[in-house]
């Protein structure tokens, strides 16, 4: 395999384990001289653009994303011709509206969204979320009975109800009718809804699998919007690119694909975000003290996370009613109890990180160590194990379960998993072997129930099926780093030019550069685990730096012991602000001897 790999620096086992590569290959070298010949960027964004499969040709409309270029018909996707016209029927009727969704950003976003759309009409409506640790994810019996009690006539379901047949069978069988505005995988047969629209049923040929749910609800309205046109032709129709903040910040957080139409809701919705027209998300941006232009970074760290704080150990409708909030007043209080929530959820986190890691490293420190991290305990907050068992993921460099145990010895988990291992699917064997009550999932994250008494052969069955994979990724992983860079280059001009290649995220990942014997002047903590360093590169240029939670890593120790010594860095540019001003940074994700 070293063979066929280009290694960056000849850097072949960094501070992290892992080797430097070319993220070009040859022909991409090519095609990246081909993009800043053709369309006048510089080379450093041309190799950025090529590095992720953008072809000439289509340099352009990436550099310049246009929801009139790039939105698919709605009509495309299977069921929604029925689904929106029986949404425009609501709303001509004046029926009462019950709109159910998921208790995380994408539920509580898609929500938001179809409640705004039916309020422009007058139309009756209420949005139910339900609770995380006593109902679960989805629609259930007793919460869909009682919506039709308080008059609903339609429930839309969003970021949910695929795989909820039986839930709509009572909402059904009480007297309303159902639609379903979903993304999940499917599981089973499809239940028995007035219409459902999801782009990853068997039978949906539109290719929008990429979609989040707030996404789909999205398309869901400009097909109602067209219906309505003709039968309400006096009516005043709602701007729908006035929406596509919420449609941003789903998108985002939700970790879809920043590509085609996904890559356009991002960058049209941040444009309308920084018009602050949408209150809930004003207040929650002063509440996360966010003194800058939004971007996609805010949304994913700081916007969203507390957003889902509600759902995880407080109210689960919060961040829906925030984002779907027109009183100032209703919506700074919201905005402020998720803060303090989300500062509640970081400091359990904190105490269950450091209880899971010790357990953690302790089986890390036995040869290899087993190759999925199963942690588990009875003091942890089920709503917060998916965050355990990502930071053990990142931290073992492997899959990582976190299991959050009852007094009944039942325990709710969650899964974290590495790029190239299917958990969801390791998940699901475990279920057909009968080991878990229940769990799923897709390639990247799982979530599962399983009995106190059957978790040592979990560990056991987990270890059989996936160490020759996982041990065979560790082996081949490697930082696949964009270009080098010196702290001379690293400019504000050069971060303008990234960021219109951007936004980045899942599908479209943020460049890294490598810099190449630079010195460390100076190395220091900040914060609870953070390490800044000064950099030096060997012409005297200088640059600030900064790696996150790096403290007690292998990188963070790297940094400690090279102080004085000039090193290779691996990282991402960012723009620092400080009392109004703007400076350029470096975030330091790897190290090497120089």
């Amino acid at each position: 395999m070293s063979g066929d790999r280009r290694f960056f620096l000849d850097v072949r086992r960094s501070a992290a384990g892992v080797a430097w590569t070319h993220r070009l290959s040859e022909r991409q070298d090519m095609a990246a001289l081909a993009i800043a010949q053709g369309h006048g960027v510089t080379d450093i964004v041309a190799r950025v653009l090529a590095g992720r499969g953008v072809l000439a040709t289509d340099a352009a409309l990436f550099l310049a994303p246009t929801i009139r270029e790039l939105l698919p018909d709605p009509a495309s996707l299977t069921d929604m011709d029925k689904a929106a016209s029986r949404i425009a029927d609501a709303i001509v009727a004046k029926e009462k509206v019950a709109i159910f969704g998921d208790y995380d950003v994408d539920g509580a976003a898609s929500s938001a969204l179809l409640k705004r759309f039916l309020t422009h009409f007058d139309v009756p409506c209420e949005i139910y979320i339900p609770d995380r640790i006593f109902e679960g994810y989805g629609p259930n019996p007793d919460a869909m009975r009682e919506l039709v009690s308080r008059n609903a006539r339609l429930v839309v379901t969003v970021d949910c109800g695929t795989n909820s047949a039986a839930s709509i069978d009572a909402a059904r069988e009480a007297g309303a009718d159902v639609v379903v505005l979903d993304h999940h995988q499917v599981g089973g047969p499809l239940p028995e809804a007035n219409a459902v629209v999801n782009p990853n049923r068997e039978d949906d040929l539109s290719g929008q699998g990429h979609l989040c749910a707030a996404g789909i609800v999205f398309l869901a309205l400009v097909q109602t919007a067209r219906i309505l046109r003709s039968r309400l032709p006096q009516t005043a129709q709602p701007d729908l690119l006035l929406l596509l903040d919420l449609v941003a910040l789903a998108t985002v957080c939700d970790v879809v694909p920043l590509t085609g139409v996904n890559r356009a809701f991002v960058v049209k919705g941040l444009q309308v975000m920084r018009q602050q027209t949408n209150v809930g998300l004003v207040e929650l941006a002063r509440a996360a003290r966010i003194g800058e232009p939004v971007s996609s970074f805010h949304l994913a760290f700081l916007i969203g996370p507390r957003i889902n704080a509600g759902g995880r150990i407080g109210d689960a409708a919060l961040g829906s009613r925030l984002l779907a909030a027109d009183d100032p007043v209703e919506a700074r209080t919201i905005a402020e109890t998720l803060d303090r929530l989300n500062q509640e959820r970081q400091a359990m986190e904190q105490e269950m990180l450091a209880e899971a890691r010790a357990e953690a490293d302790a089986e890390l420190a036995s040869g290899n160590g087993p190759a999925v991290i199963v942690t588990a305990s009875e003091t942890w907050h089920p709503g917060i194990v998916g965050l355990i068992a990502s930071r053990l993921k990142d931290h073992g460099r492997r899959p990582a379960f976190a299991i959050a145990f009852n007094a009944s010895g039942v325990g709710t988990g969650s899964g974290r998993s590495v790029p190239g291992f299917n958990l969801g699917r390791l998940v699901r064997e475990a279920a057909d072997a009968g080991l878990l009550v229940k769990g799923g999932g897709h390639a990247m994250a799982a979530g599962l129930t399983v009995e106190r008494e059957k978790l040592g052969a979990l560990r056991a069955f987990f270890e059989e099926r996936a160490a020759a994979d996982v041990f065979r990724l560790q082996n081949e992983e490697s930082l696949l780093i964009d270009a080098a860079l010196s702290a001379e280059g690293a400019t504000l001009d050069l971060l303008d030019a990234l960021e219109q290649a951007g936004p980045y995220g899942a599908g479209h990942v943020a460049p890294l550069f490598a810099l190449p014997r630079h010195r460390l002047n100076e190395v220091r903590l900040v914060g609870a685990n953070h390490v800044r360093a000064d950099l030096q590169s060997e012409s005297g240029g200088r640059l600030q730096a900064i790696a996150f939670r790096a403290a007690d890593t292998a990188l963070g120790d790297f940094l400690f012991q090279n102080r004085g010594r000039p090193i290779h860095l691996a990282g991402s540019l960012s723009g620092n602000y400080w009392n109004g001003n703007r400076r350029i940074q470096f975030r330091i994700v790897d190290a090497a001897p120089g």
